[in-house]
């Protein structure tokens, strides 16, 4: 059985590429900003879309850019309540009629 195993190297123990002729996609550099004074820089690809906020690497607060440029802000939408969406279904007439039925039916007044 031996003089059947392959023999080389293993999976992934070394790159015959040549390093030279590898060329690096195209690169840069942005710079972040603690509140706690910590400055690190990381890189991303040219064409990425670069974030405007990172997580510190240090001490885990929201640093911003250090170019001073900020994210659009977004529409925030109001959070809908049971109210709200009870209303979109019944209205106040409605409602009313249907709390006093539920009343009757728990005093007892069977009509």
């Amino acid at each position: 059985m031996a003089d059947r195993a392959l023999k080389g190297s293993g999976f992934g123990a070394k790159s015959y590429a040549d390093p030279n002729a590898v060329e690096l996609a195209p690169r840069q550099e942005v710079g972040f900003d603690c509140p706690k004074g910590h400055h690190f820089d990381l890189m991303f690809a040219e064409e990425a879309e670069l974030p405007t906020e990172w997580e510190c690497p240090r001490c885990g607060e929201i640093a911003v850019r250090s170019d001073g440029a900020v994210g659009e802000e977004k529409a925030v939408k109001p959070a809908r309540t049971h109210w709200d969406m009870l209303r979109e279904r019944r209205s106040i007439a409605e409602l009313e009629d249907l709390l006093a039925e539920r009343l009757g039916e728990i005093r007892g007044d069977q009509a």
